[in-house]
């Protein structure tokens, strides 16, 4: 699953027009797409039928009366089954019981526990997206992490700030309510983003800016 979206997702672009076509009622087309982002339309038409490809997004045939002649059209729209947005990807038992096991923990311990468990788990998928080699720029890592963290069920994007630093923008935790009953857990957002880069790129010190667990709109890693 992770391999797959990041494939899908690996253009920054890419990931932008799949959202703009998700957000969308009736679809977009390859014309729109290449208005919106200045693109030749053969290259909006390539990157939606990327997407398309890859599941993500359905195509629909319609016919475009101009002159007197009918002419057909593409429109894509999220797929029926697409889910990235939200996807069912944790084990609610399973979440309950880490928060539950953290909080009869000294805080400080359970989060140093919390950022290690995810460290470790960041390290294996980048291992998997990235096996042998690692990314050139950091930019890019991010938005691989950040495609890796939205397949994971977070809604993640990577977004360049003007001092140079660079942050993942989660709009949606997959740990629930569990996360707001122990805020504590979201350590482990901390250490997938710590693990993944060492893996993708190199080292790195990420802290925590935002946190929707504590009644930010959204979770922000920096880095």
């Amino acid at each position: 699953m992770v391999a797959a979206v990041t494939n899908a997702f690996g253009d920054p672009t890419r990931r932008e027009i799949y959202l703009v076509a998700r957000d969308s009622e009736r679809g977009v087309t390859a014309g729109e797409v290449a208005e919106r982002f200045s693109l030749h339309p053969n290259v909006a038409r390539h990157h939606l039928d990327k997407l398309a490809a890859g599941g993500h997004l359905d195509v629909h045939v319609e016919r475009v009366e101009r002159a007197g002649a009918g002419r057909p059209s593409k429109r894509y729209r999220p797929a029926a089954k697409e889910s990235l947005a939200f996807p069912a990807r944790r084990d609610d038992l399973l979440v309950t019981l880490l928060g539950r096991a953290l909080a009869l923990l000294p805080r400080d311990q359970a989060e140093a526990l919390a950022e290690e468990v995810g460290e470790q788990y960041g390290r294996s998928l980048a291992a998997q997206m990235a096996p042998g080699e690692r990314m050139r720029s950091r930019s890019a890592a991010m938005a691989a992490v950040a495609d890796a963290f939205t397949a994971h069920g977070f809604a993640a994007h990577a977004e360049a700030r003007g001092n140079g630093a660079l942050a993942i923008i989660n709009e949606h935790c997959p740990f629930g309510v569990t996360a707001s009953d122990n805020p504590v857990i979201c350590a482990v957002d901390r250490g997938m983003v710590r693990g993944m880069l060492a893996g993708l790129y190199g080292d790195s010190l990420p802290a925590t800016e935002a946190s929707r667990a504590l009644g930010d709109d959204v979770c922000i890693t920096v880095i």
